[in-house]
């Protein structure tokens, strides 16, 4: 099982990625991971992307797909794997398809961006102990502050209303036309091409994931 799991920043996706790669016994491959393993490993495209982030900038396309046509070679991706945060951008896509990895499917949470706002800023941090509320889901006993301690809670600057809808900007302008390209895709004839799913991630999680997983077996 070869997938690719797309959605805007606080759609779900690392909540079902886990259960994906629990299900179908795949291992989850995230940008992240691979830059820090890269970087912690002293590999010549390890020390590439270092500079490249220690100047404050971002890392090229050339640098993530070299990461990723090196963790995909690896041995443990021989029953599958979920890409997560890759590819983030057609450009990206394409060199994937280059790759002629067989993906079997993509799969798209889709999540309305005021809803992701409401989940993302909602967000109270104890920065003590890492203790999460949020104020509308799992409020504390007191509006502000941490049930044990009875110290104030915080909002990350991250969770604020105003980084979250930027971050969903760039989402959009980057990253969003990938549903676009992988639906059309889906439906063009190729025999190369994976089967396209969208599933709405607003609801229940375990019946999200029951949905996910049965568009899948049907697949």
């Amino acid at each position: 099982m070869r997938l690719i799991i797309l959605g805007a920043p606080g759609a779900g996706k690392g909540t079902q990625s886990r259960f994906l790669c629990e299900k179908y016994g795949i291992v989850q491959i995230s940008t992240g991971d691979m830059l820090r393993s890269a970087i912690a490993s002293g590999s010549a495209v390890g020390r590439e992307a270092k500079q490249v982030i220690d100047a404050g900038k971002l890392v090229s396309d050339s640098i993530i797909i070299e990461l990723v046509k090196q963790r995909l070679a690896k041995n443990d991706t021989a029953r599958g794997f979920l890409l997560d945060g890759f590819p983030r951008t057609v450009p990206q896509a394409n060199a994937l398809r280059d790759l002629d990895f067989k993906l079997n499917a993509v799969v798209e949470i889709h999540v309305p961006h005021d809803e992701i706002v409401r989940r993302i800023s909602g967000r109270r941090i104890h920065e003590a102990s890492g203790r999460t509320y949020h104020v509308d889901f799992n409020p504390p006993k007191v509006a502000g502050v941490d049930d044990i301690s009875g110290e104030q809670l915080i909002q990350r600057v991250d969770d604020s209303e105003t980084t979250v809808r930027k971050r969903l900007q760039v989402y959009q302008e980057q990253t969003a036309p990938l549903i676009d390209y992988y639906s059309k895709w889906s439906t063009s004839g190729d025999p190369a091409a994976p089967k396209y799913i969208a599933v709405q991630g607003k609801g229940d999680v375990e019946a999200i994931s029951h949905s996910i997983a049965e568009a899948l077996d049907s697949a």
